[in-house]
Formats: structure tokens, sequence, C-alpha cells
């Protein structure tokens, strides 16, 4: 379980899906039985002495109207598509529930900024981007040849990285299905490589849930959670 401040106050707690019970009974200890209420993101505990959970529903995972409900839909086992890129390097792949069953990590030189002025600051910046578009392309075809065929069965297709990149990939008509799977969760990853994607799919599934206490709770709610 990882967590970090939340602007305006509070903290975001992110919880693996199979831990979430058990946080939730920790915060009923804390702070007493709470009512849980749907929203647009999830699920709103308010305890009686006023601390506020925020639990959003994670990628892939249908709405609940109730806290059994929500409980019950996190631990089903759900497959999700990553795809991570940043410049000249990518990584995707497919998890069934917390295990890598398919992957492909793919690299390509990306000359980086250079200082000379005048032309040939032009030619460096023209090779620099003939580079990148080289890179977004075999990209493409990664996801059409890995995580297209796996459309079908996906519940979400989680991204992370840099998202002009990502958005670069996904902009090809072909991954049309896999743009309507994309979630709106974006991973904050370093340069894609198998042990970067290995540690992307507990990020992906995580609850993320919004904690804030009594003098913070009533003066509004947050954006994503922990």
């Amino acid at each position: 379980m990882r967590s970090r401040p939340a602007a305006g106050g509070g903290r975001w707690v992110e919880v693996d899906p199979g831990r979430v019970p058990r946080w939730v009974a920790g915060f009923t200890d804390r702070h007493g039985p709470s009512i849980s209420t749907p929203q647009e993101y999830g699920l709103l505990l308010t305890a009686p002495d006023g601390t506020t959970a925020e639990v959003h529903t994670p990628p892939g995972v249908s709405g609940a109207v109730d806290l059994d409900g929500f409980l019950a839909a996190v631990s089903r086992p759900r497959r999700i598509g990553l795809l991570l890129a940043r410049k000249g390097a990518v990584a995707l792949g497919v998890a069934e529930g917390a295990e890598l069953v398919v992957s492909k990590v793919d690299t390509h030189y990306v000359q980086g900024r250079t200082a000379a002025g005048g032309w040939s600051q032009q030619r460096f910046a023209r090779r620099r981007e003939n580079q990148a578009k080289a890179a977004v392309s075999d990209a493409v075809e990664l996801a059409v040849r890995l995580l297209l065929p796996a459309a079908p069965t996906l519940a979400a297709l989680v991204c992370g990285g840099d998202r002009r990149t990502v958005d670069a990939v996904l902009a090809d008509r072909r991954l049309a299905p896999l743009v309507g799977l994309r979630a709106e969760r974006l991973l904050t990853v370093p340069e894609p490589r198998r042990a970067v994607l290995l540690d992307a799919i507990p990020a992906a599934r995580a609850v993320h849930i919004l904690v804030r206490d009594p003098e913070v709770g009533a003066a509004g709610s947050a954006g994503s959670a922990t």
C-alpha cells in the first residue's frame, strides 16, 4: 500500500484489490461504521467522526451501488492491456490478474536536443523528429500485433509514460478498438523496460482512495485515489 499527500488536503492511498476489504475494515475500526454513497468515481465512505474516503473504481471494473458489490467487483480477476511509451522506448503487455502473460519491449535511438544553433540545429531537429516518428511507427505495429488481437478479452487498456507519445501511437485507425478501452489513469513510469512493465501491473490494478479528515472533508473532494 502506498500513500501520498493530496492537493487540497488529505492523502491518496493506493491499495491492491485483494487488500481493499482489510483496508475498509481498518477504516471502520479507526473511524466507526461508515455510510457508503454511490458516486461517479466509485463510492464515498462517510464515517461518524466526519472522516471521508473516496474509493475510486479501478480500470476495467464496473461501478457498484454498495460496498459489498464494489468489493466483489474489484476482487474478480480481469485482463488488462498495458501500453507504456516514452520517446524511443515502448513496452506492451497483457496482464491476467497480477500476472504478465504477454509482453514485448522495443527501443529506438532518438537523438537528444542539441545546443547548436543555425543550420546545424535545424538539421539535428529534423533528424530527431524522423527518429521519433520511426519509433512511434514501430510501436504502432507492435500494438497491432500484440494488443489488438487481445482487445475483445480486455477489461481496459492502461497507458503510461509520455502522454503525447501514447496519443501518437493510439492515433492509428487500426487501434480504434483499443482507444475505446483506454482508462483515464496514466501511469508515471521511467523509460519502459520489462521490469518497468512488471511494476506497472500493480499500479494499473490498484484501487485509489482519497482520505480526508473531518476539517478538510467538508471542503470538497478530489480527483483520483490510491
